[in-house]
């Protein structure tokens, strides 16, 4: 157990070692040469401060995200070679014969462990955030919101961990094709009611105060045979000066979002700009692109998870304290395995979202006629999230569910001088 644990910590030690060289010492996020003075070059929308700002705080915030992004995978890894998860597991087969009671005890245990451990790593991000002036929540609001997600993740997660133990035991060796069908409905309920349930646990929604506006986002809406009848606004400005817009929901629940903090910072021009780059991701079907991509990997993954399991009990079950796959105990093992491989394909997934985020670039440009403010929108969510516009490509990689904002920029004022050549 301790040579394990050592090579564990030593692992992740020399893990952080890379990302801090990486980051610190071989990337300086130098526009090339070819894009500098044009607007893609921060230098011509960002005073002297903020562009220190935006360097320091893009390279704190990208170390943090890869040294946690692991963090969770090494607590359960802990848990399983130190023999805590199947003491929480004899600790739940111990207070009740009702197999849906002893998952929610056991799950408990689990949950309150990662949370606990975890919870410092979150303050920092939080502490980041507020030293930067990106975040504007206070510690209270703050604090209610980590109980908010912990006991929304442990109900969530409980009848996940119930239904996948049940499914293992009773198809043992097709359990992962009984777990990704019934995934499928699963993940649609939940997009169908994280607007009307989830999301106004944290934040209050009402329709859009500015009805002159509301009036001529629908119109782009109705353009777009996009069949909305309302706009919604969130005050975000409790919590954060970053702005955001997006469509959420699916079928009837389906809303139109702006954050406030992008209605004060943005004018009316460069606000029709982002909704229709939102109604675009609706006209273009991307999020049923989405699903069909989430069937293809979580097919594959939860059958690699499978075959992973067995084959890691079979050679350490001893090691890991685990006899079966069937156990409440190999759970940790199973979202271990899982968040690896998450991780791993994000690169993947995120450059298909990449290339639907410029496609909706695109389909905005074409419903407005209006490249202007498309770029001046660009440099305006660079500025308030402090967001450096060409990241190191590992960041990109691994980060960027969105094309750069150099990108972004770039080629929308390529797009300006191809048609002024016209």
């Amino acid at each position: 157990m301790r040579r394990w644990l050592t090579a564990s910590v030593l692992g992740y030690f020399l893990y952080g070692l890379f990302i801090y060289w990486y980051l610190f010492m071989t990337s300086d996020g130098a526009l090339p040469q070819h894009l500098e003075g044009t607007p893609a070059d921060p230098k011509t929308f960002m005073n002297g401060r903020e562009l220190l700002l935006s360097e320091q705080y893009s390279k704190i915030k990208d170390f943090l995200f890869f040294v946690t992004a692991p963090f969770e995978w090494f607590l359960f890894l802990v848990m399983l070679i130190t023999g805590l998860a199947r003491k929480f597991q004899h600790w739940a087969e111990g207070t009740s014969r009702f197999f849906a009671v002893r998952t929610a005890i056991f799950w408990f245990w689990v949950s309150l462990v990662i949370s606990t451990v975890s919870l410092p790593v979150e303050y920092i991000s939080y502490y980041l955030s507020k030293s930067y002036h990106i975040s504007t929540q206070t510690f209270p609001s703050w604090m209610k919101d980590q109980l908010i997600d912990f006991w929304t993740n442990y109900a969530i997660m409980v009848l996940i961990v119930g239904v996948l133990v049940f499914l293992i035991r009773k198809f043992h060796k097709r359990w992962w094709l009984a777990a990704w069908a019934l995934s499928v409905p699963f993940s649609l309920f939940m997009m169908f009611l994280q607007p009307v349930v989830l999301d106004p646990l944290y934040n209050a929604f009402y329709p859009l105060k500015n009805k002159d506006l509301e009036t001529k986002i629908l119109e782009v809406a109705k353009r777009a045979d996009i069949p909305a009848e309302h706009v919604y606004e969130v005050n975000m400005s409790e919590k954060t000066n970053s702005m955001n817009a997006y469509v959420t929901g699916i079928g009837s629940n389906s809303r139109i979002v702006l954050w406030d903090t992008t209605l004060e910072k943005l004018d009316e021009k460069e606000i029709l700009f982002i909704m229709a780059h939102e109604m675009g991701h609706y006209v273009m079907k991307h999020i049923y692109i989405g699903i069909g991509g989430y069937l293809l990997l979580s097919f594959a993954g939860l059958f690699l998870v499978k075959q992973l399991m067995e084959w890691l009990i079979s050679q350490r079950g001893k090691r890991l304290n685990i006899q079966s796959s069937g156990q409440l105990a190999a759970m940790p093992l199973f979202f271990l395995l899982i968040g690896v491989l998450s991780f791993a394909s994000s690169p993947l997934t995120n450059a298909v979202s990449r290339m639907q985020e410029k496609s909706a670039d695109m389909y905005a440009i074409e419903m407005t006629r209006d490249k202007e403010s498309a770029v001046q929108t660009f440099q305006a969510l660079s500025k308030s999230s402090l967001s450096r516009v060409n990241p190191p490509e590992l960041v990109k990689q691994f980060r960027y569910t969105h094309p750069t904002m150099a990108e972004r920029i770039t080629y929308m004022d390529e797009l300006v001088i191809l048609e002024n050549n016209k």
